[in-house]
């Protein structure tokens, strides 16, 4: 709740508005690529076949529910995508807001570009860490027996990825790498599960998962500084 707050800041709201706006603008060309599709097969279909008009009417509804689920359900992956590269500078917002400082000058454009390399390369090391996790975790559910307990067990481990997704930005900011970052969450298991299961789950309901981003970016960089900053470097 406290991350929904977060976004709406002055300083803080254009690092949230820039990556949805570029999301929706994708997944808007995409969806009328799609209908300007099909109306060229309608048009096809009429001059081939005039009696087989009818078969588009039935193309069009499920057309939309595929877009309506693509939306619901491919929003938030395709935004963290999409939005690696403003996620950092969110954080650091946050953070800098926290500690009633202001807005650091940068180092142009050099040092943006150098910033969202760094960033998109701190993506894949995290994917390649989810996905050499995930496969193990993915036999339990063919193994009879022990099947009925994967499901909680993929919860629990979705759980500790979705912390680490997301208190990496802060972290990660403040110089530390992604080990000393699993090894920090370690120490708090509650915390970042506690934390992790209830952006999960804001990941899960429609629409509301359109803000799912954002709202995990700031509220773990606000868990970052209040919970999980060592004292010593912090003036607060």
């Amino acid at each position: 709740m406290q991350g929904f707050k977060l976004i709406a800041r002055p300083g803080i709201r254009l690092f949230v508005i820039l990556p949805l706006l570029i999301n929706t603008l994708l997944f808007s060309a995409v969806i009328a690529f799609g209908a300007h599709e099909i109306i060229n097969l309608g048009d096809w279909i009429s001059s081939k076949w005039q009696w087989a008009e009818w078969i588009i009417w039935l193309i069009w509804p499920l057309f939309v529910i595929i877009a309506v689920s693509v939306v619901f359900y491919g929003f938030t992956l395709v935004a963290n995508l999409i939005s690696a590269p403003f996620n950092g500078f969110l954080a650091e917002a946050v953070v800098i807001q926290l500690a009633g400082k202001t807005n650091k000058q940068t180092g142009g454009l050099a040092q943006l570009i150098q910033e969202i390399i760094a960033a998109l390369r701190n993506e894949l090391r995290k994917f390649v860490y989810f996905v050499l996790c995930a496969l193990p975790l993915l036999f339990l559910f063919i193994v009879p027996i022990v099947n009925t307990l994967a499901p909680l067990v993929w919860l629990i481990f979705c759980s500790w990825l979705m912390a680490l997704q997301y208190l990496d930005f802060p972290m990660s900011n403040q110089g530390m790498t992604f080990p000393e970052i699993r090894a920090k969450l370690r120490k708090r298991k509650s915390l970042a599960f506690g934390f992790g299961m209830s952006i999960m789950l804001m990941s899960l309901i429609p629409v509301l998962n359109f803000l799912a981003m954002p709202v995990a970016v700031t509220s773990a960089s606000k868990l970052w500084f209040y919970e999980l900053m060592p004292s010593d470097t912090d003036s607060r």
